[in-house]
């Protein structure tokens, strides 16, 4: 039986999950999300511990139409073929707490985990067409998700990516990860702007009529590695379930116990595969939203009111330097019972507006399920120095806010349930403020930050940044943040003269 889905904004969708995965949004502007739990349920007492056979149970719930044996296959293709699974992704103690390590995969952060996937859902959504297109992917990017994307689809020959990232807003060690990329079907491009810029103007190309019809005179179409995207949103609910796992056979949690999880959140999505993970079973306490300086959520969960209107400020932790979260509109849908009409208000009042507030009854909701906090740089170099002292562990600037975040709420009476961080990148993406936040002020640029790193440390600088500075720049586009549109029209052109 075909599974529901849904736009946010209210209409239902006649089209399966391959669907959904090559369009990347819903026709109405609004995202698209499950609409039918119900057959959506995993037993998370019954799963196996492997993690290939954990994402075979919960992508299973959603691949429609697709044979076990099949699904398997893709599975081993992205998680055995390009890295193991089971060292990629690690569960470590925090105190009495856990770290659930994400970041071991071939870009050092942990949108590697979603991002392996998603060319083989799309390859696999275009072999279910009739007249396949060759797929033209717009990524935008704070940080991580780029070079993940750029890795996961470099070479492929039925799509072509661009990648668009906010110039000088990035570490500089993620800049030189996306624009010494490899890869015949790949293009990387600066914009001056911020990533809310770049995560907005390619919305604008999802909704531009006339840039489809060119596209589609071209023989392409749109999709996204955002997790706009529903494929690449739904493999982040796997390491949920195997983090509970995991907590299981190791003898800390007894089951059906809840558990907690703290997520580092700027764009909403991986801490949005949490609330899904509680959706099919997972018993989920709370779920934790950790923010840096750009504490939009922090405010949206204390007050229920969502107000971009603020200045933007650039962070240590400049994955999460966002104050438009783009999953929480699939939050809001959710919770409103699938009320369209409610939630497209809420966004066109963000958009227009810059602000919207929920009722007292949404927002108690809420509450119900998630509790939040923020994390000034300061304190997530506090919070750096704390954990290294305490165990050895170095944490990137972001990890350190889910950290922080937690110890907080534990000061304030917060409930004593285990509890994990997601750990989201390798502490060398952020060398030089993760050497000064241990060792104090340094003058040294990021790549000798990174050696000192490793020597006052030890810790073994990851494979995939080993050698980076050394790499050529292949990669130098640079456009105005209002100039996307016509940068992706023309390189459409371009790319079907290839």
């Amino acid at each position: 039986m075909k599974k529901q889905l849904c736009s946010t904004r209210g209409s239902y969708i006649d089209a399966d999950f391959w669907t959904a995965v090559r369009n990347g949004v819903a026709g109405d502007g609004g995202l698209i999300i499950p609409a039918d739990w119900e057959n959506r349920q995993i037993n998370v007492e019954t799963l196996p511990l492997s993690y290939p056979d954990i994402a075979q149970a919960v992508l299973a719930c959603f691949a429609d139409d697709l044979d076990a044996p099949t699904l398997k296959t893709l599975i081993h293709q992205a998680y055995d073929g390009r890295f193991d699974a089971e060292d990629v992704v690690r569960l470590s103690p925090l105190g009495s707490d856990f770290l659930l390590e994400l970041y071991h995969g071939p870009t050092a952060a942990f949108k590697d985990i979603a991002l392996s996937l998603l060319p083989l859902f799309l390859g696999e959504a275009s072999r279910r067409q009739k007249q396949p297109k060759k797929t033209l992917i717009l990524t935008a990017t704070s940080g991580d998700t780029g070079k993940a994307a750029l890795e996961g689809f470099k070479n492929r020959p039925d799509c072509e990516l661009l990648v668009f990232y906010p110039d000088y807003l990035v570490s500089e060690i993620q800049q030189r990860q996306m624009v010494s990329s490899e890869g015949r079907n790949v293009g990387v491009c600066a914009i001056r702007g911020n990533f809310d810029d770049a995560q907005s103007a390619v919305k604008r190309c999802f909704a531009d009529p006339q840039l489809r019809a060119a596209l589609n005179a071209c023989q392409l179409e749109l999709s996204s590695a955002n997790s706009i995207n529903i494929g690449r949103l739904v493999p982040q609910i796997v390491y949920y379930f195997w983090a509970y796992r995991q907590l299981r056979q190791r003898g800390v949690l007894t089951a059906g116990q809840t558990l907690d999880f703290s997520v580092p959140t700027g764009n909403f999505g991986d801490i949005l595969a949490g609330y899904y993970a509680k959706q099919m079973g997972l018993p989920v306490g709370k779920l934790i939203v950790a923010s840096n300086a750009n504490n939009v959520l922090t405010e949206f969960f204390t007050t229920g009111r969502y107000n971009r209107r603020r200045p933007f400020m650039k962070t240590t932790s400049p994955s999460m330097d966002i104050l438009i979260s783009s999953n929480l509109e699939r939050l809001l849908a959710h919770e409103t019972g699938l009320d369209g009409q409610q939630v497209a208000a809420y966004m066109d009042q963000l958009q227009k507006q810059g602000e919207y507030q929920i009722d007292s009854a949404l927002l108690h909701r809420l509450q119900e399920q998630f509790a939040c906090g923020d994390c000034a740089d300061e304190q997530a170099a506090e919070t750096i120095r704390q954990v290294y002292a305490e165990s050895g562990q170095v944490l990137d600037p972001h990890t350190a806010v889910g950290v922080h975040v937690l110890r907080q709420l534990r000061s304030e009476g917060f409930e004593k349930n285990p509890c994990v961080v997601l750990a989201t990148a390798s502490c060398y993406k952020f060398s030089k403020d993760v050497y000064e936040a241990l060792f104090g002020p340094a003058d040294m640029d990021e790549w000798t930050a990174m050696e000192q790193l490793n020597q006052r440390t030890g810790i073994p600088i990851p494979a995939p940044l080993q050698g980076l500075r050394d790499k050529p720049v292949r990669h130098t586009d640079q456009i105005e943040k209002d100039a996307i549109l016509d940068y992706v029209r023309q390189k459409a052109q371009a790319m079907s003269h290839d």
